[in-house]
């Protein structure tokens, strides 16, 4: 394969060092409040092109029956709202006897709390051929979710005590999710024909809009003057989130894949990056407002930055792998001669 061919192959993994490279060169482009404007380029239209993307591209029949996978829904939303914050505390607990900045530490156990991203988990399933209709749904509804769950988690474990206005968040998730993707369905009913035709690269848009979160969120992590952090504690909190993330991949794919689980592989591949992504685009501006007030509120929201980027850049190096699984898995499948009646 020539250099040509390897870097349109690898082109988004090649997008993601070069947009991370700008951030750090340049962050003030793409902060709040910068000429990128991401408070409404990446909240509301980023955000929004993703899912009416989506929309567009999923055939309705295949939504319809994402719906009605209860035991998918239920095991995702199960995992990232219960166990990750509970199995999240009892390692806090552990760790909490070691060098590491308590602030860092608490912002780890802040992380679990967080609702599933309502972008990376989308377009890494459908670029690895996954369940996309099920990874939209628990993306919406793990959003909508965490609305009140949330909150109610930050109380528990880290004992805040702010009001949060659900009103605008959730009229804000309705704007950026629900409605797009409702839209995206309605266009595709006029456009059947055509997307069938010409087959447009929705993945390659939905990739480009992803980087432009990347490199937005990277602009806020290097330009914020207020973290001062100590290097040691800073390089153990990623070290351990790199773990924490391939630890939950592994073990949601054990039990998805288990005799009897009832899942298929394209299921498996939506449950390994529902269950395990967590949202910044909902998680920063939650903990700014749980936390109002709050003098080392920079230091707990450090593990969130560092989270979210690395949960898709963990999840992109992988779906070469996760793909290559699931077609093998989807050929046995295929060659399996049917069961005999008895």
């Amino acid at each position: 394969m020539g250099l040509l061919a390897r870097v349109r192959k690898e082109w988004f993994i090649i997008g993601i060092v070069v947009v991370i490279l700008s951030a750090k060169l340049q962050p003030s482009f793409g902060v709040r409040g910068g000429p990128l404007k991401p408070e409404i380029t990446i909240a509301y239209v980023a955000v929004s092109l993703i899912f009416f993307n989506s929309g567009l591209s999923l055939k309705t029949e295949e939504l319809t029956s994402a719906l009605l996978h209860v035991r998918l829904h239920l095991f995702v939303q199960s995992f990232t709202l219960v166990f990750f914050p509970l199995a999240m505390w009892l390692l806090l607990r552990v760790l909490g006897l070691t060098s590491i900045d308590q602030w860092l530490l608490r912002g780890l156990q802040t992380v679990s709390c967080m609702p599933p991203p309502v972008s990376s988990a989308v377009i890494l399933t459908k670029a690895v051929g996954g369940n996309e209709a099920a990874a939209i749904f628990n993306s919406a509804f793990g959003s909508f979710l965490g609305i009140v769950v949330t909150p109610v988690l930050l109380l528990i474990f880290l004992g805040s005590s702010s009001s949060v206005p659900f009103s605008s968040i959730f009229s804000q998730l309705f704007m950026t999710v629900v409605v797009p993707l409702v839209l995206g369905q309605v266009c595709r009913r006029f456009l059947k024909e055509f997307l069938e035709r010409k087959k447009p690269p929705f993945s390659a848009v939905s990739s480009a809009v992803l980087l432009m979160i990347i490199y937005t969120t990277f602009c806020d992590t290097f330009s914020n003057p207020n973290i001062e952090l100590d290097p040691t504690s800073l390089l153990l909190v990623v070290l351990i989130i790199f773990s924490i993330q391939l630890s939950f991949m592994l073990l949601t794919f054990t039990f998805s894949t288990r005799a009897g689980s009832g899942f298929s592989p394209a299921d498996t591949v939506a449950i390994i990056f529902c269950s395990t992504h967590k949202s910044l685009t909902l998680g920063i501006p939650m903990l700014k407002i749980v936390f109002e007030g709050y003098e080392h509120l920079s230091l707990i929201s450090v593990p969130l930055l560092i989270y979210h980027p690395a949960q898709i850049l963990l999840g992109s190096v992988l779906v070469p792998t996760i793909r290559s699984w699931m077609t093998t898995q989807q050929k046995v499948v295929k060659t399996q001669p049917p069961l005999q009646p008895i």
